[in-house]
């Protein structure tokens, strides 16, 4: 069975928390600092300024990607996180043109996004995407700070 992507439901948050959780140990030898955003995804992700997609192995969760409102026509992407057998394979690109596809459906004009140099594999996919370097413009761990147009 190939691999599918689809919306997170109540019963997959542990499941996807866990990726994240792994991805994090991977690249920066410890957890998120808080799970807030994914502790109440209704109100950060939910509909229709937001959503959260995962990508599944059979019953599996294997990836995630989210789209978050900023403000006005401006959105963020988050969590973008798979496990590694699942990198390099297409899975990446094809979360996020569905998350993309679901930015313009919701009126967004841009998307932000903030990640770190460790992240390079991600970094490059995001230039790939047609991400550009913008000025800081969160308080977060972020060290790097991108945006496109939609």
């Amino acid at each position: 069975m190939a691999v599918t992507i689809q919306q997170l439901t109540d019963c997959q948050i542990e499941a996807a928390k866990a990726v994240v959780f792994e991805g994090c140990m991977e690249f920066f030898g410890e957890g998120p600092v808080a799970f807030a955003d994914m502790d109440n995804i209704s109100s950060q992700y939910g509909g229709p300024s937001g959503i959260f997609l995962v990508l599944m192995d059979e019953n599996r969760v294997v990836g995630t990607g989210a789209i978050r409102r900023l403000y006005g026509q401006t959105c963020e992407l988050k969590r973008m996180w798979f496990l590694p057998a699942y990198r390099g394979r297409g899975d990446g690109t094809r979360i996020a043109g569905l998350l993309f596809e679901f930015a313009r459906s919701a009126g967004y004009k841009r998307v932000r996004l903030d990640t770190v140099p460790e992240l390079e594999a991600a970094n490059r996919l995001y230039h790939r995407l047609g991400f550009h370097p913008i000025e800081r413009y969160n308080d977060g761990p972020g060290t790097i700070f991108m945006e496109m147009q939609l």
